[in-house]
């Protein structure tokens, strides 16, 4: 596309990314429209929709998704710092205004309505809680910042309990535990961090009474509804090498929630065990290139920043995949650049666009030293 001497923004971001992750990322979002577009006219038309509504919605929110993440990608580690900031600030805010005047849906109050859009604020949390606490880590030695960035987390925690969405904060917890343990965590406190996060879990199955109904019929199937799980298992079990053919799948008619929490059962039924291995196939590429681009930056705060956001991708697809093959207890949990859904693909589409930006090949601009302003 340009040659290498060439020195403009476009040119120099284009020799310095990692093309093959960008690459991978353009795949998984191709491959998450053919997964909606099989998967939500059921759904679609079950809820009184037109059959296409889920697939022209996502097709319209691809477009800001790819835009951001390439955007974000441009910027340098500074740049990455201050949208991260931003974007902290205006999620903190429109998290408490959920709590406000929210959308109240099943139990839950997460999202905000913007005429016939909707946003949900803890996504876009997520990558700016990830960034901001490496910016404070990276600023001292070891782990002298770490009560400002467990106050910091524990502050977007609360908000999201507060919806709730216990899923989405044990997930910030458990990103900010992996950042903490990459800044120089000592083994015996990642003990005592495990055991704290079994009390915390603990504490969740007494005071959320849908967190114990969950982890209930996990454990035991027949203590209640197991429909969507027992279905999205089924169409797993049933995937040949090649399934059954795009289009026709017959369990997708019976998951309520086929086209976002469990994507993976319908690609499963629909397209067989060869292209689910290909699809986590390219998951397991973006988790393995992307730990060997992280180990090679030699800026403290791209480092546990880059660590952070990798571990919040590749988590958050583990979980979905688990609750798909019942390994899990279900979560809500989106698969990355996969399921339907606006906020967590534009989210996702930010946090890798920032990866890709602070593993960008490049000399002498990370952080400022500790101690200096940003």
């Amino acid at each position: 596309m340009f040659e290498r001497t060439e020195r403009g923004l476009l040119a120099r971001w284009w020799w310095t990314v990692d093309r093959p992750l960008l690459g991978v990322f353009g795949l998984l979002a191709m491959s998450g429209l053919i997964m909606v577009f099989a998967s939500s006219p059921p759904v679609a038309v079950r809820l009184g929709l037109p059959s296409w509504h889920f697939v022209t919605r996502h097709l319209i929110y691809l477009a800001p998704a790819a835009l951001l993440l390439v955007g974000c990608s441009l910027l340098s580690p500074r740049g990455v710092y201050r949208a991260a900031i931003a974007l902290l600030a205006v999620s903190i805010l429109m998290l408490v205004a959920t709590l406000i005047i929210g959308l109240e849906n099943n139990g839950s109050t997460r999202w905000i309505s913007f005429g016939s859009f909707a946003i949900q604020p803890g996504e876009f949390a997520k990558p700016a809680l990830i960034v901001v606490g490496a910016a404070l880590l990276a600023r001292a030695p070891g782990l002298d910042n770490a009560w400002p960035v467990l106050g910091l987390g524990l502050i977007v925690m609360v908000l999201l309990l507060a919806q709730p969405d216990v899923g989405m904060a044990l997930m910030v917890g458990t990103v900010m535990g992996v950042q903490l343990f990459v800044a120089g965590l000592p083994w015996l406190l990642v003990l005592g961090a495990l055991l704290l996060s079994v009390l915390i879990l603990w504490q969740a199955y007494s005071w959320f009474p849908h967190v114990a109904a969950r982890i209930d019929r996990f454990l035991d199937p027949a203590s209640g509804d197991h429909y969507q799980v027992g279905l999205a298992l089924k169409a797993v079990k049933s995937a040949a090498w090649f399934g059954s053919g795009p289009g026709e799948g017959r369990l997708k008619n019976q998951i309520p929630d086929a086209h976002s929490d469990f994507v993976f059962a319908v690609a499963a039924e629909e397209f067989g065990l060869i292209a689910c291995l290909l699809l986590i196939g390219l998951f397991s590429f973006v988790m393995l290139r992307g730990l060997k681009k992280t180990e090679l930056v030699s800026d403290r705060f791209a480092l546990i920043a880059g660590a952070g956001l990798l571990a919040h991708f590749g988590l958050q697809a583990m979980v979905n995949l688990g609750v798909n093959l019942s390994v899990l207890p279900a979560t809500g949990m989106t698969l990355p650049f996969i399921s339907y859904g606006g906020s967590a693909l534009c989210s996702m589409g930010i946090g890798m666009g920032m990866f890709l930006a602070l593993t960008r090949r490049r000399l002498g601009h990370g952080m400022p030293p500790p101690g200096a302003s940003p």
